[in-house]
This record gives structure tokens, sequence and C-alpha cells, in this order.
């Protein structure tokens, strides 16, 4: 009775390493980033004065903003979604004192053309 056990142990042992060595076979391919972000876009003069004047993508864009944002603390200390706007951001924030990081890559995206 112990023989029969130990093949039954062998047997699944051996059927486990080639299940293993068939998941390793997979490969991951590189994601490819959206055209569309990627394309330059024309800052209005209002964003220009945050991020830059020349053409650039979206993702480049929300990138300055945030580097503006944290190189001048004007992030909520309490509730960090929320942006404190300084006088360059009101401009773009139509005259608000405080939006959601949510609702400010909407109000950014009226000044890309």
């Amino acid at each position: 009775m112990a023989k029969k056990t130990a093949k039954k142990k062998a047997a699944k042992k051996t059927a486990k390493k080639k299940t293993a060595k068939k998941k390793v076979a997979k490969k991951k391919t590189k994601r490819k980033p959206n055209a569309a972000f990627m394309k330059p876009m024309n800052v209005s003069a209002a964003l220009a004065a945050v991020v830059g004047s020349k053409p650039m993508p979206r993702t480049e864009v929300t990138k300055k903003l945030w580097a503006y944002i944290k190189k001048n603390k004007l992030q909520d200390s309490k509730n960090k979604r929320m942006i404190n706007a300084d006088a360059n951001l009101k401009a773009i924030f139509k005259g608000k004192g405080q939006v959601s990081m949510f609702e400010m890559t909407k109000l950014v995206s009226s000044h890309l053309s």
C-alpha cells in the first residue's frame, strides 16, 4: 500500500513540473502609447504662463502642470486631491480658487487646441 501512494505522489510532482513550464512560455508585449495623446497641441496664453509656449502633447502638459503645482506647494495639505490656485492657475481654472485634480484636467483641456 505504501508503494502505491509513493507512485501517486511522484506522478503528481511530474505533472506539476510540466504545467509550470507551460506557464513560463508566455511573453508579455510592451504597451504602445496612444497616438492621440502624443500629438503636439497648441497651448493658450494663460496655460503658456505655467507650462511654456511651445506646442506639446497632452501628457507633457500634465507633467509640467503637476511639476508647477508641487514646486509652488499648491496641493491642499488636508485633501491631496484638491489644488489651490495661485494667480497663474486662476486664469486656467476660470477664476476658481480651488479645484479637484479631476476637474483640473477638464479645465486644462479647454486651453489646448
